[in-house]
């Protein structure tokens, strides 16, 4: 089972996606919140190369647990999205997924100017790493 893994931000949004086993989570690309909420042929693009069988979101959630201030608009998106692509939807607390991402690329040698496009598919993928393992049990 291969799983699409986004990580929904107001301005960008970072794709991530697993092999063909469902095993190994992967970055991808970061699009423009605009271009995947609006279904470009960028985004299509992308869905036509990994043919997910799942969508996996990231739920934004507070250190306490409780849905975040963003998590409605957030997943109110990712339901927009899963619907116009036809597919299930699931989500993955990201908590934490954004700072480990970043810590990822400076290990890696990026400063803040060059990893800022590409956080958010690193988070996406961590997130969606979190979610593959759950499902292998």
């Amino acid at each position: 089972m291969r799983a699409l893994a986004l990580d929904i931000g107001e301005v960008r949004i970072g794709i991530a996606a697993s092999d063909a086993s469902g095993t190994i989570a992967v970055p991808v690309k970061v699009l423009p919140a605009e271009e995947v909420l609006g279904g470009a042929r960028s985004f299509r693009y992308v869905l036509e190369d990994y043919e997910p069988d799942v969508l996996v979101c990231g739920r934004p959630k507070t250190l306490s647990g409780e849905d975040g201030p963003q998590a409605e608009r957030v997943m109110a998106q990712a339901r927009q999205i899963a619907e116009a692509c036809g597919l299930p939807l699931e989500f993955e607390d990201e908590r934490l997924s954004s700072q480990e991402a970043k810590r990822i690329l400076r290990e890696e040698g990026y400063n803040e100017k060059s990893m800022r496009g590409r956080v958010d598919m690193v988070a996406a993928s961590l997130f969606l790493q979190t979610w593959l393992d759950a499902q292998r049990g």
